[in-house]
């Protein structure tokens, strides 16, 4: 499995096991690697498993129905054990992800020489990493190893449950911002992110911690509300603030979508039609940004997508744009947008935010474009459509925010199946022959686990009401 490390924005390829049988034993044996590169490799490797569009590894692109296939047809079928995804995402993020932070954290806090600003400066990156890492892990399978992963000593750890998780994260993430210190350094050129700019990763926690809260503001809207009053005046206020991981041009330092749509010289992925036919119905002018036209002069559309989870011939469909497949177009962890639609969301749930839902919703819409490189008049002429204004659009901020936000998560697929789920917005429908009536509530555990880690495996599936595609995560309630 591939791991990039990112120095001074340049990567170095370091090759891993794919063992899970071993999942808590450290493969790397980091015991001479200094913290940053560590911290450096842990960015990378979140990042890139984000984007990456991998059917072995990553079909999140695939299950938020935004992409669909040509001719394999089982992952956007929801059949996840061919390939043995779950098993494969487990790996990635326990072993790529929170082993380095886990790593990076004790190198730093046994550094005696370190200055304490400096120490708190690392330490608090990290945790916003560990709480990026941790809530996607919740996201995707919900109970996981908590409290006993990681420990080299014990290879049946017992899984916690999302919600404790969840509360965990908010309180470390509030720990991390409260310590931070704009005026020192933090980890600089090893940064991926931000090159060790400490204003910024204040404005990137409390955004994340926006994300948290708005997440489980259906099953804990006490703690959501005052979470989200709390980080909304210091979290992301333009495009400039975004956390994005800069891909490079040449290999192996390349986007990972590039590397799918161009580099393989495979035609497997186009468009799925339920993204492009709802932006066709509102005349989204990112459609020529996200697609090409449609090959087909005759259509009565001038973009088309792929009919989902069925077989579709390449040359008869819009395909992605050139801008979509550049080689170094730089990945987004978590944009201005999203910030937006998460303020215009509390604003409708009587959240005290500053601006009305219609404001934030507006400027969320805005913010995306402006990032895609919309003209301004185009995106002024989309806002005041009716079935767009925020006075007009849906009967309810679901329904009003659901389809323009899955629009903007376009190419972040584990956040706008996130979405789906939490707002039921749009409405997505399981294709034909899919095992399942619905979109998928989570991925089911890794056969390994089942295996090698049973008892805890068991008692961890059972808290949830069953190991199944169906099973909700614990803040899907509606």
């Amino acid at each position: 499995m591939k791991k990039l490390i990112l120095v001074v924005f340049a990567f170095v390829l370091v090759l891993g096991s794919c063992d899970v049988s071993d999942l808590n034993e450290n493969e790397k044996d980091p015991t001479d690697v200094p913290a940053d590169p560590l911290f450096s490799n842990a960015q990378v490797a979140m990042s890139t498993f984000l984007h990456n569009t991998n059917v072995n590894l990553n079909i999140f692109k695939l299950i938020s129905q935004q992409w669909t296939t040509t001719t394999y047809t089982a992952e956007p079928r929801y059949e996840l054990d061919s390939r043995g995804i779950p098993d494969n995402v487990w790996i990635e993020i326990y072993r790529d992800v929170l082993i380095d932070l886990k790593e990076a954290r004790l190198k730093i806090e046994a550094n005696e020489v370190l200055p304490a600003a400096v120490k708190a400066n690392k330490l608090g990156s990290i945790q916003v990493m560990r709480a990026l890492a941790y809530s996607s892990l919740v996201n995707i399978f919900g109970t996981v190893p908590y409290e006993e992963a990681l420990n080299p000593d014990n290879t049946q750890p017992t899984y916690t449950d999302g919600q404790t998780i969840y509360m965990d994260l908010l309180t470390r993430l509030d720990t991390a911002i409260s310590n931070f210190d704009a005026s020192a350094d933090g980890f600089g050129s090893a940064d991926v992110f931000y090159n060790g700019d400490i204003s910024k990763w204040i404005k990137f926690a409390n955004s994340l911690k926006l994300r948290l809260a708005i997440t489980i503001a259906d099953v804990n809207p006490s703690v959501a509300q005052t979470a989200i009053e709390e980080a909304a005046p210091n979290a992301f206020t333009s495009n400039a603030d975004n956390a994005l991981v800069p891909f490079q041009s040449s290999p192996p330092n390349t986007n990972p979508v590039w590397e799918a749509l161009v580099q393989s010289g495979r035609q497997d992925y186009l468009p799925a039609a339920p993204l492009v036919s709802r932006m066709n119905n509102l005349d989204d002018p990112r459609r020529p940004v996200f697609f090409t036209e449609d090959p087909d002069p005759t259509d009565s559309e001038q973009f088309s997508g792929g009919v989902y989870g069925q077989t579709n011939d390449y040359i008869n469909f819009s395909h992605f744009s050139a801008l979509i497949k550049e080689k170094d177009r730089a990945g987004v962890i978590l944009g201005y947008d999203e910030v937006e639609f998460i303020l215009a969301e509390a604003a409708a749930r009587g959240y005290n935010v500053s601006g009305t839902a219609a404001t934030h919703y507006n400027a969320a819409i805005r913010a995306d474009m402006e990032y895609w490189g919309v003209p301004d008049a185009e995106i002024a002429a989309y806002l005041v459509q009716l079935d767009v204004a925020y006075t007009t659009a849906g009967s309810t901020f679901r329904e009003k925010i659901g389809t323009q936000k899955w629009f903007a998560l376009f190419m972040q697929g584990l956040q706008a199946w996130t979405e789906v789920r939490r707002l039921d917005e749009p409405d997505l429908q399981a294709p034909p022959l899919a095992p399942i009536d619905t979109y998928p509530k989570r991925f089911t555990y890794p056969a390994d686990e089942q295996i090698f880690n049973q008892a805890n495996y068991s008692d961890g599936a059972s808290s949830m009401g069953g190991d199944m595609l169906t099973t909700p995560i614990f803040w899907d309630v509606n």
